[in-house]
């Protein structure tokens, strides 16, 4: 039996994507890999196994005993956690993708997805409607090493004719899960203090600007592009991927709209500096006109049906 494996299955996006490629291929076709043994709990409809990406004989052993012929590479240290220790976040995130894209090579699979982010944008990329193409140097070592990995990703394309597909991922919001790490997880983050009834302190500025997108969206544009002609797609670095754009204080204020006495205020520290490097809006006219993406949530639908389903999680964090 042919399956996919889901490497960082227990991450925020990892999660849901699990859930979701479960229900479509079934859970026997799918395994889903963490390097946490209890996060793996919440996986009771599929395969699961302990995995350490950096454990190279454990991984090619899996691959080869559960006949794996897609692979997707979600673990990897976020933005504000890299920044922390950018010598180890560098070390998992290359040295862990060039692995797959070698056991790609190797065992002939049929697709790999990996995923990358806004973070390869820098200070320098324009700002507005960040095109598809531009100059990007990244100044964090997550941006350095997505950067780094669409090159990659490319290379291994063009040269080994490795299936390997990527979306550049704006900051990701969903409500089952813990945010990771990341700069823009202080929208993820907002929703839990409104409905515990608690302040909220941004630590971005009210009118720091940046791409998001609602998880479902992330989920399909994933999906889609996975299961798109290999023919369509075209771009073998990454897609901008977009949907919406908003501040701090938008958000506060979406949310005031179902807790009118929910209360902000803004101390911005280190990400501040992350989130200035990065883009207030994406261009993603190639993604949607190569394969069809097109985003269903906006601001206030979102924000609408994080609270109405966010209670029912929280009990479980």
């Amino acid at each position: 039996m042919e399956r996919i494996l889901i490497i960082g299955a227990a991450g925020q996006l990892g999660s849901e994507l699990t859930l979701a490629l479960s229900q479509q291929y079934g859970g026997d076709h799918v395994i889903a890999t963490d390097i946490n043994p209890k996060a793996l709990e919440k996986f009771d409809f599929c395969k699961t196994a302990v995995l350490d990406i950096m454990n190279q004989d454990a991984v090619r052993q899996l691959v080869k005993t559960e006949n794996v012929k897609q692979v997707y590479h979600l673990a990897a240290v976020l933005s504000a956690t890299g920044e922390k220790n950018p010598l180890f976040a560098w070390q998992l995130n290359m040295d862990s993708l060039l692995f797959v894209l070698e056991l790609a090579k190797e065992f002939k699979m049929e697709k790999i997805y990996w995923p990358s982010s806004i973070a390869v944008f820098g200070p320098n990329t324009p700002k507005v409607n960040t095109p598809q193409y531009c100059v990007k140097e990244p100044n964090t070592v997550y941006g350095i090493s997505k950067q780094a990995g669409e090159r990659w990703c490319e290379y291994y394309f063009q040269k080994f004719s490795v299936d390997v597909r990527s979306l550049r991922y704006p900051g990701l919001i969903g409500y089952k899960s813990l945010p990771g790490g990341g700069t823009t997880d202080y929208a993820v983050d907002i929703y839990h203090k409104a409905i515990a009834g608690e302040h909220f302190v941004s630590f971005l500025r009210a009118d720091s600007a940046l791409p998001m997108m609602y998880m479902p969206d992330a989920i399909k544009a994933t999906i889609d592009l996975m299961h798109a002609p290999r023919e369509q797609v075209k771009i073998r670095s990454s897609y901008n991927l977009a949907a919406i754009s908003f501040t701090p204080r938008e958000i506060f204020e979406s949310i005031k709209v179902h807790y009118p006495d929910f209360s902000i205020s803004y101390e911005p520290d280190f990400r501040q500096a992350i989130a200035d490097s990065w883009p207030d809006s994406i261009d993603d006219r190639s993604a949607r006109a190569d394969w069809g993406w097109k985003h269903d949530y906006d601001l206030k639908k979102m924000t609408a049906d994080i609270l109405a389903n966010l209670p029912e999680y929280m009990v479980n964090f």
